[in-house]
């Protein structure tokens, strides 16, 4: 293991986030509030503790391995929610180290549960615009990756960016789009940021300020959900903002490979994909069971039914997390659809959480095949999708991968419990940690906030949700004994 090259890429992302915070700095200078010093005193920490890495490490050429890979992807995430926590913290705005951390962690992992709110914390509009802005602009940093924009922008990582684009990019879909990877990275980010822009411009000519919808496009384009308004979307009771976020919402949660086709490419391959066919009918049949639900038991049958049921659909299964209507005053049966929506996830090679749609079609062919194994014991079965055949060793990692999420999932919610908690809020803050979702049912739901969460139960919900951003095999793997041998 190429310890000094670890350190030294890791000095070198601490200082990109250092400069990132000056977009804040720059926020807090318009705004003339009291967050400048704090923000410029944050990024100054953050930077001369990356330049210190740097320069113990600056006459060592950098080397990358496999192994390298994941430490750096763990560690660098882990560093940077710890720099990241600094603004909130210094500036006083969210008073425990503690819950500073975990909402870095949750903007940087783009899980968008949230501690404010809560009585003895702070209301998300009593923060400054230098605070609200560097809250969303976690989102945009941890949306598409932060080591796949250091692969793209620090050419001095060379071949090995494609070992942190391996641990990064993590699941079924971390193929390269280009055979040179830093260039792969260059594409993934323009589509990201062209995405943002375009989404920014739209919201402002709806009818937010330009501060709102810029801030509402990181959490959107990185499925993450942070809201400048405590009551999130709901606070615009505005249609045409909630269908033009449940259209982006929609995009983001979509394979960003199709989006590269389409705009690099000019080939509209989305409906000759078996796992996007699979995720609009799986939007269709949910939108349509809530729809009805509710529309019988609460809204009437009419536009505001279809309305929110097809927002919190998208919101959830896309893991953003925006809210529009409290769905814990929702019927049973809606609330039960809501807690499965908490597992299912987006597509693969999209900046979603949560299970990923193409993991959830392997295991059901996979069963599927299982069944005609039994009926036809001498019969020779092959799982294919669409015209591809899947090798076995990705069956057996995906099944895998589910079991281990079932499992984490299963372990956090009894944790959480002992820790107090009753069982519907650990069951659902588990599933929203690991899936990156945000909000849940019980006492964290939509019109509910984390901060009263006993301070061990936000720690370990951090590591839960780093746990779902990296896919829990890179953080896991670090754990294993045999990983550390030589």
């Amino acid at each position: 293991m190429h310890k000094k090259s670890i350190l030294y890429i890791i000095g070198l992302i601490l200082v990109f986030l250092g400069l990132s915070m000056l977009f804040s700095a720059l926020v807090a200078l318009i705004y003339s509030e009291n967050d400048l010093l704090p923000i410029l005193k944050s990024a100054g920490i953050t930077i001369l503790c990356g330049l210190f890495f740097v320069l113990i490490t600056r006459e060592y050429k950098p080397e990358i391995a496999v192994k390298d890979g994941f430490v750096i992807v763990t560690v660098g995430w882990i560093f940077m929610a710890i720099f990241s926590a600094l603004p909130f913290w210094i500036s006083g705005q969210i008073p425990t180290y503690t819950d500073s951390f975990f909402e870095a962690m949750s903007g940087l992992t783009t899980t968008g549960a949230s501690i404010l709110g809560h009585p003895d914390i702070n209301e998300i509009e009593n923060l400054t615009h230098g605070i609200l802005f560097w809250r969303s602009f976690t989102h945009f940093i941890g949306g598409m990756g932060i080591i796949v924009f250091s692969i793209a922008m620090l050419p001095l990582l060379g071949m090995g960016g494609v070992q942190l684009f391996k641990a990064e990019v993590a699941g079924p879909a971390a193929d390269k789009l280009t055979p040179r990877v830093k260039q792969t990275a260059k594409f993934l980010w323009s589509i990201y940021i062209g995405f943002i822009f375009i989404l920014t411009l739209l919201l402002w000519a709806e009818g937010m300020t330009f501060f709102d919808s810029i801030c509402h496009a990181f959490g959107t384009m990185a499925t993450g959900g942070f809201s400048t308004k405590n009551a999130s979307i709901g606070a615009y009771n505005s249609p045409i903002i909630e269908f033009t976020i449940i259209l982006f919402m929609f995009l983001a949660a979509t394979n960003f490979t199709l989006h590269y086709r389409t705009i690099f490419h000019k080939k509209f391959s989305y409906y000759k994909d078996a796992e996007f066919k699979f995720y609009v009918g799986v939007i269709s049949i949910f939108t349509l069971s809530i729809g009805l639900n509710i529309a019988i038991n609460q809204y009437g049958f009419g536009f505001e039914a279809f309305r929110h049921g097809l927002f919190t659909t998208v919101s959830l299964i896309s893991s953003t997390g925006f809210g529009t209507e409290d769905f814990e005053t929702w019927p049973h049966l809606s609330q039960t659809l809501i807690f499965f929506l908490l597992f299912i996830g987006g597509s693969a090679g999209s900046t979603t959480g949560a299970l990923k749609l193409i993991r959830t079609i392997v295991v059901l062919k996979y069963l599927k095949l299982e069944m005609k194994r039994i009926m036809h014991p001498k019969g020779v079965f092959l799982l294919t999708i669409g015209d591809k055949t899947i090798k076995d060793s990705i069956v057996k990692n995906t099944l895998g991968f589910y079991l281990f999420y079932i499992f984490i999932f299963g372990f956090c919610a009894i944790i959480l419990s002992i820790l107090g908690l009753d069982t519907i809020t650990s069951l659902s803050a588990s599933a929203s940690s690991i899936g990156n979702m945000g909000p849940g049912l019980g006492s964290i739901g939509p019109a509910e906030n984390w901060g009263h969460f006993p301070p061990l139960a936000k720690w370990i919900c951090s590591f839960c949700m780093l746990l779902g951003r990296l896919e829990i095999f890179t953080v896991l793997i670090l754990f294993n004994y045999s990983f550390w041998k030589e």
